[in-house]
């Protein structure tokens, strides 16, 4: 792996999870959204991308579901990434005279709670957390805070005001690692598969083949829906199921692939999550 596209700039949560999954040497492409980055590597600049799927507190990111279908991307591993924000403001000011909050979307969801408590603030959606840590330095901006990491605080310069802001303390995000193509799988190692279907509209299709994952040996970590935008009140299925032997999984494959339509193998990988 020579390159890795991440949505936000160095010191973003998605930059940490690079340093972790792969070698610090690795070259890191930041892109302000999730669609750039997955252009950056649908259009060879990055040998993988780095993108968050669900957070313990605010949930599934259901565009990041959609890239990856649209694009038909392969997930190839995963992480889960301790999350722990920081508000952070230029040296010398205290939370008193902070007047606006910048930061992504997430992690404004994840901190409700701490605004509660300082109604003075005013909450500002943003496109990444680093990257308006970033700003603040650059632009010198005073009575203005972010949202991010320690690493970020590092980066740029800036003093926290406040250590872990998020309402739940234990608060992690579960990323996943997209490339385009899936070539030499090793099988042996893996025990974990990410799935997406399609059903026929009718009663109990969905249990007929969750019982099949079932019967197959196949534990069910997750299911999401996503609507069908073209037809109404039609939802295509997002599911990972974990398992101890790859020929229980194969059997569940096969079976499920005569019930489903448009039925695809999202990821198979290594669970990383025990």
């Amino acid at each position: 792996m020579k390159s890795v596209a991440i949505q936000g700039v160095k010191g973003s949560f998605h930059h940490i999870v690079s340093q972790q999954y792969f070698d610090t040497s690795v070259k890191v492409n930041e892109c302000m959204t999730f669609a750039e980055a997955v252009d950056s590597l649908l259009t060879g600049q990055s040998d993988a991308v780095i993108m968050a799927l669900e957070n313990s507190i605010a949930g599934s990111i259901l565009p990041n579901y959609a890239l990856i279908d649209d694009h038909n991307l392969h997930i190839i591993g995963e992480h889960y990434l301790d999350i722990q924000h920081c508000l952070m403001a230029l040296p010398g000011q205290e939370i008193a005279d902070i007047r606006e909050v910048y930061s992504h979307p997430m992690a404004l969801l994840q901190c409700k709670a701490f605004f509660r408590k300082h109604p003075h603030i005013k909450l500002i959606e943003d496109k990444d957390t680093a990257e308006v840590a970033e700003r603040i330095q650059k632009k010198q901006l005073k009575n203005v805070a972010a949202i991010a990491s320690q690493l970020a605080s590092e980066f740029f310069e800036l003093e926290i005001l406040e250590h872990s802001i998020q309402t739940i303390k234990n608060n992690e995000t579960r990323f996943v690692i997209v490339e385009r193509e899936v070539s030499n799988l090793d099988t042996a190692h893996f025990n974990k598969a990410s799935l997406k279907f399609e059903l026929d509209h009718k009663r109990g299709s969905l249990a007929a083949l969750l019982n099949v994952l079932s019967d197959c040996k196949l534990n069910l970590t997750k299911i999401q829906s996503l609507p069908k935008i073209e037809t109404p009140w039609k939802y295509a299925f997002f599911v990972d199921v974990t398992f101890e032997s790859y020929s229980d999984f194969e059997k569940a494959k096969a079976i499920v692939a005569l019930m489903a339509q448009d039925f695809k193998i999202l990821g198979e990988y290594k669970n990383t999550s025990l």
